[in-house]
């Protein structure tokens, strides 16, 4: 009705004004000194999104999100521990099976952008993109502003699904080993005590394959952190299926926890792994800060996961790399303080981000249809109470650090 030129005019005086910084490197600048002159520093974020239909999006979803491998009978039974056995972990692992009917992620979300798998090559361009932003940051805030990324916009989401499944089953194995329910780094399992359970449950832990996993568990004079090296998956060249093996507690056999990934799947992760590598190398030269977003709960354990082993890598000397935690969870404090602990254990700076949160209707709704428990705080008071919860967490941090001459925790 108003015409191409009047109508962009009227957005960029209105709401493109509003929300958007500007086209291009030139055109943001002047908003970002403007911002700084006022002491507020800019986060750049690359929001523009695809037109597509929800048809088109359910079916680009469910495309990524099913393992192309052929799976010869049903996983009921992983690593000797039965899943129909424990109602819990059983709706646990229903929220990492991908759904049609929840395809298109873009459903009740109107404050993030939402990448569709469309191919490696589509990774290889958002990954130029994030690139770009950072350089940008580096030459229009002189190093003070933020990046912000998203780990779906550089893999197949499929494989955040199966990590996070993976990381759920770990919880598994270990409560079924150690009797100690709940994430391994609380339970301070002495590695002797978890080798001793092994061996009650039957398993033959002189085996040269068994003792050599269990000595390749992470952990210090605390006990666990980790039943698996994670560290080693930043290697690319580590196979998914070999990494997270653990001893059949009733055979003795060390077989996989992740469910079975095809070679170009296994390909597709290291090219992941790698993206990623570069985004935040390159940051670290230009000494700028990246925030990883938060995601929908059941690709968070693995997002959350993967970003805490670059910060193992890359926050080295201070905080580089970000993570990023949704208070509107019910889990939020307990995953912020795991993360602190594994930070302060490991000894590397900790970066985190508090948001509450941009998936609520989606994420309640889908814990309804497919009957998990709902993850999401039950109103707004208790999620701005968890906010200032884990925001006087990181706080009291700080404060004792600063005490100790030195300040390892950066929030935002």
């Amino acid at each position: 009705v108003l015409g191409k030129k009047l109508f962009g005019l009227l957005m960029k005086q209105t709401f493109y004004g509003q929300f958007v910084a500007g086209e291009d490197t030139v055109r943001i600048a002047p908003v970002i000194d403007r911002m700084r002159s006022f002491g507020v520093k800019s986060i750049l974020d690359y929001s523009v999104e695809e037109d597509i239909t929800q048809e088109e999006a359910e079916e680009r979803e469910m495309d990524s999100c099913v393992s192309h491998a052929s799976i010869e009978e049903e996983e009921a039974n992983i690593a000797g521990m039965s899943a129909k056995g424990d109602k819990e972990f059983a709706e646990e692992i229903q929220r990492y099976q991908p759904h049609k009917e929840f395809g298109d992620r873009r459903v009740g979300v109107t404050g993030a952008r939402t990448f569709f798998y469309q191919g490696e090559a589509t990774c290889e361009r958002n990954t130029d993109i994030f690139l770009k932003c950072i350089e940008t940051v580096a030459t229009t805030t002189h190093t003070t502003g933020f990046a912000a990324i998203k780990l779906t916009a550089l893999g197949r989401p499929q494989l955040l699904l199966q990590l996070s499944e993976v990381i759920a089953r770990a919880r598994q194995y270990h409560q079924e080993v150690t009797g100690v329910k709940g994430p391994v780094i609380e339970g301070n399992t002495d590695p002797g005590t978890f080798e001793q359970g092994l061996k009650e449950a039957g398993v033959e832990v002189e085996k040269p394959a068994v003792q050599n996993w269990l000595d390749n568990m992470t952990y210090d004079k605390q006990g666990l952190i980790n039943m698996f090296d994670w560290g080693g998956l930043l290697d690319i060249n580590v196979l998914l299926q070999d990494m997270f093996k653990v001893p059949n507690l009733q055979t003795g056999r060390m077989e996989p926890l992740i469910s079975a990934l095809t070679d170009e799947e296994e390909e597709q992760f290291k090219n992941m792994l790698r993206r990623m590598h570069t985004v935040f190398q390159r940051a670290k030269e230009l000494d700028i800060r990246v925030m990883v977003d938060a995601e929908q709960t059941y690709f968070q354990p693995a997002i959350s996961r993967l970003t805490l082993e670059m910060m193992k890598k890359y926050n080295t000397e201070k905080a580089i790399v970000f993570n990023t935690y949704q208070c509107y969870l019910k889990e939020a404090h307990r995953n912020l303080v795991d993360d602190l602990e594994q930070a302060n254990r490991q000894d590397f700076f900790f970066g985190a981000k508090l948001v509450r949160g941009a998936y609520m209707e989606q994420e309640r709704s889908r814990a309804e249809s497919l009957m998990y428990a709902d993850p999401i705080n039950e109103n707004f008071e208790a999620t701005s109470l968890m906010y200032h919860k884990c925001l006087n967490e990181c706080m009291h941090r700080i404060k004792e650090m600063m005490r100790q001459g030195e300040t390892k925790v950066n929030i935002s």
